[in-house]
């Protein structure tokens, strides 16, 4: 039996090294992850139609959001993760103000609050909803000095 350990590891070919470029999501329902994550700032586009959406959330770096049926498609035997979020993403905001407004807009609309904001000792205001799949979405700013 080989074990990970004793497996030779593949050598990396020359060259510039992979870069993230993308971060996607399996989403419920494609609608709702669309607007809770619009209300974070993400520039959707607004004829989100099919089911596949996707946005640059910083100049080469996008957030994609594919239904469930597209996952399905791609592996048969896809099924949902079981037992809360399988990621988290954070949002930095301009300031702690805004960390508050954020997380209170983001509540009143239906998210769950699973961090109320609070001044970190790392020297954030730090704040946690959850999205319509119940992912964490972390919301910070930096303290001042």
């Amino acid at each position: 039996m080989t074990t990970d350990a004793t497996r030779p590891v593949p050598s990396v070919p020359p060259g510039p090294p992979a870069r993230a470029n993308a971060l996607g999501l399996v989403v419920a329902d494609l609608e709702a992850s669309v607007a809770f994550y619009r209300r974070c700032g993400v520039a959707f586009p607004s004829d989100v139609a099919g089911p596949h959406v996707e946005a640059e959330l910083v100049p080469g770096f996008r957030l994609m959001l594919d239904s469930e049926d597209v996952a399905r498609s791609l592996d048969p035997s896809w099924t949902r993760a079981v037992g809360g979020g399988v990621f988290a993403l954070a949002f930095e905001c301009e300031d702690a103000a805004a960390v508050d407004t954020l997380h209170a807009a983001l509540v009143a609309a239906g998210s769950a609050s699973t961090l109320a904001p609070f001044d970190a000792p790392w020297g954030q205001r730090y704040a946690s909803v959850a999205d319509p799949d119940g992912n964490g979405v972390d919301l910070y700013a930096a303290l001042p000095a």
